[in-house]
């Protein structure tokens, strides 16, 4: 009898465990999993009792809460007053279609479910009291009016726009088209799917400049004069013979066709003029020279290859890089294990493999304006605290330092060549100077062409980087209608009081 006893004494003891061990489990550590189960109704209802927090652009509200009342209950559901304005930033928080952007990724802060110790207090206190919970509010980083301003200046085109503060990383214009209202992604998702643009594949919610991978073409050419320059093995007056091409594997390889049909011939030229006349044939035999490893390994000091930790949601993103692409259309990042893997001649120019996103790009012509440090760009300025207060503030952090101040000395005087008398004239600024480079990738459909154009100004004491790219343009390149665009941008952000 005593044994039954103790055995069953023991299994009520491996129960109790368990119970403790299970109850602990899911109200503690498995929480988060079930608060981000999109088939979890209970929690979904929930989610929408919450008062959540506004996001600030500015003095601008662009999102907010609809008060819902139905059979004594109050409901709270998003609007966004600026439709359009951040819509690919703030993305949408819905009850059927869930949520994007930084309402999906900064949810926690929302709702004030993050693991704050004030946020913490405050909603239990606020849960016992039986009063709504309110949630934090998010100020971004945008300049609202540079912003409008940019999404204007993209029109009906398919592309993005980027700008950064130069010394801090914090981007001030991210605006992708086309874009959407996401007032209608609830109800209305039918018209977000009839948007047309300037491109075969419009896809309004896709976030272009993080998540749009294009070819660079010859913007590509300042991380190849970065490793030329950083290697010692090359200066700007490095001298050159440019025939109009560049022999790679026994093949010619041609600089940029003429309005005749023909190719650009310089003859004898400089590292420094073919950086201003973005002549290929110049930076073919410099990839050549250096080998595709150590061009990427640049790169990759500017951030390609490499998560940028934006605050927006990690599938809202991707890295710049080389990509291999399988029969299926699917690609992956390729990092070569050697040089044969990879045509240096083609990386050298920007094309090849060679896939980036306009955020990166911006981080590239920043980099070079802040004498060769890249810092991390930010979206997120602060969060406050429902009652006021600031909870948490974002402060500027270096990711790598790309190149020596030397050398990005030595590039922002090639970068303004290229504005006063190479590729890049269209965006020049009266009184004040431009460094840039221009890009015109090559694409698969011959004579359709990705436009390019990055800068910083003013270049004598950088303050902001932008970067324009446009899809699909027949027969254009980015000196032509993304310089422009980049100028327009410019000299609306001169005109913000400085910090």
């Amino acid at each position: 009898m005593n044994d039954r006893i103790r055995r069953v004494a023991v299994v009520a003891v491996v129960l109790l465990a368990a119970l403790v061990v299970g109850s602990t489990y899911w109200q503690t550590w498995a929480e988060g999993d079930l608060a981000n189960r999109k088939d979890n109704a209970i929690q979904l209802v929930a989610q929408f009792k919450i008062d959540r927090g506004d996001i600030h652009v500015g003095n601008l509200v662009v999102a907010q809460n609809h008060v819902l009342k139905r059979n004594g209950n109050t409901f709270y559901l998003r609007v966004y007053p600026h439709h359009k304005l951040v819509a690919d930033i703030v993305g949408y928080s819905t009850q059927g279609r869930s949520r994007s952007g930084l309402e999906q990724s900064l949810n926690s802060y929302l709702t004030s479910s993050n693991s704050d110790l004030h946020t913490v207090l405050t909603r239990t206190l606020n849960s016992l009291e039986g009063k709504t919970v309110r949630g934090n509010s998010i100020w971004l980083t945008i300049a609202p009016g540079v912003q409008y301003l940019a999404q204007q200046a993209l029109d009906s085109e398919c592309g993005a726009a980027v700008a950064l503060d130069v010394k801090t990383g914090k981007v001030l214009v991210m605006a992708t088209s086309p874009t959407y209202d996401p007032n209608l992604v609830e109800h209305h998702f039918d018209k977000i799917d009839k948007i047309q643009a300037h491109c075969a594949g419009p896809a309004p919610l896709l976030n272009r400049a993080t998540a749009g991978l294009y070819v660079p073409g010859s913007t590509f050419k300042l991380v190849t004069a970065s490793a030329a320059l950083e290697s010692g093995e090359f200066t700007p007056s490095s001298p050159f013979v440019d025939p109009g091409f560049c022999t790679e594997f026994g093949k010619p390889v041609f600089n940029f066709g003429l309005e005749s049909g023909g190719p650009e011939k310089f003859g004898n030229v400089t590292l420094a003029e073919g950086l201003q006349h973005s002549i290929n044939s110049v930076f073919c035999n410099v990839g050549k020279k250096l080998g595709a490893t150590k061009i990427l390994d640049q790169a990759k000091k500017y951030g390609f290859y490499n998560s940028l930790d934006l605050e927006t949601p990690p599938d809202e993103q991707r890295a710049s890089g080389l990509y291999n692409c399988d029969k299926h259309g699917k690609c992956k990042l390729f990092f070569p294990q050697h040089d044969y893997q990879v045509d240096p001649g083609r990386l050298g120019f920007g094309q090849e493999r060679m896939e980036v996103t306009p955020l990166q790009m911006a981080m590239v012509a920043a980099a070079i304006g802040n004498g060769g440090l890249v810092m991390h760009p930010y979206l997120v300025d602060k969060i406050t605290k429902p009652g006021g207060g600031v909870l948490q503030t974002t402060k500027p952090k270096a990711f790598d330092r790309a190149i020596s101040p030397t050398v990005a000395a030595e590039l922002n005087t090639m970068m303004q060549s290229v504005v006063t008398a190479g590729t890049g004239t269209s965006a020049q600024i009266p009184g004040v100077k431009v460094a840039g480079k221009t890009g015109t990738g090559e694409t698969s459909v011959p004579g359709v062409n990705q436009a390019w154009f990055v800068c910083f100004a003013p270049a004598d004491n950088p303050r902001f980087a932008v970067a324009v790219t446009l899809e699909n343009q027949l027969h254009k390149t980015g000196g032509q209608v993304a310089a422009p665009i980049a100028k327009q941008i410019l000299e609306a952000l001169l005109k913000l009081p400085t910090s």
